[in-house]
């Protein structure tokens, strides 16, 4: 079947039905149209990937070997994946990184809480497109352990790298510093163009997108300081 994935027409070949019930938000009204790339899962990779995931079932192993097989062709298309959940608030897009347990799912549960009109485009694994006019985050079937986001997108206009701490402080980063956080948020392809292409994206983003360093905790202060540096908007709190 036929996808339309990050501005993208995607033949995925799946042979367990987990992925069609998965992506079916995403299921392209056309299906007789060229598609742009196609993904499907070799047996050697199902089972490599079944070797570290023996808890899950096929289907899933199978879906999780089928998005590795999209997001690896996308950057020759400008496109790139990003472990990030990125918000939309008055239709930009902020993305909140972080390592396990600094409190993404959280902060990002608390702008929901707090700021009108916030939503989430995707709550993991969103892939960002680069154009002339800067990146785009795109909402995918891929959400993370949460199921949180939506089939739509944003113009991405901040990076927040997350850090817990007892007090809210946030400063803005270089490219240099914003780069050396984001490496181990993104794939990186195997093949050797699209590799490149990867780094060239990577360099593009930190350049180009504002990038911030937010120290927090669980409040809804933190809400405030990163609303405030990120819009440069007044916060103004639901409730």
């Amino acid at each position: 079947m036929i996808y339309d994935i990050a501005g993208l027409r995607i033949l995925i070949q799946n042979r367990c039905k987990y992925t069609e019930m998965f992506c079916k938000a995403y299921l392209s009204d056309d299906q007789t149209s060229p598609y742009d790339i196609s993904a499907t899962v070799t047996n050697e990779e199902f089972y490599e990937e079944k070797k570290a995931s023996s808890q899950f079932s096929d289907g899933y192993i199978e879906n999780i070997c089928l998005y590795r097989a999209i997001c690896r062709q996308m950057p020759v298309l400008n496109r790139m994946l990003l472990h990030a959940a990125v918000l939309e608030y008055e239709g930009n897009g902020y993305a909140f990184l972080g390592r396990s347990g600094t409190g993404k799912s959280t902060h990002t549960g608390l702008w929901l809480k707090h700021l009108e009109g916030s939503k989430i485009v995707n709550g993991d694994k969103p892939i960002l497109q680069s154009t002339e006019q800067g990146f785009i985050a795109y909402g995918t079937p891929w959400m993370g352990k949460e199921g949180l986001g939506c089939n739509s997108s944003a113009p991405l206009k901040g990076l927040c790298f997350l850090e817990q701490a007892k007090e809210n402080s946030i400063t803005r980063l270089t490219p240099a510093e914003a780069a050396s956080r984001i490496f181990v948020q993104i794939l990186f392809p195997e093949d050797e163009k699209n590799a490149a292409r990867t780094l060239e994206l990577t360099d593009k983003l930190v350049t180009e997108t504002p990038a911030y360093l937010l120290k927090c905790n669980i409040s809804k202060e933190a809400v405030k300081t990163s609303f405030e540096a990120m819009t440069g908007k007044p916060y103004s709190p639901k409730n």
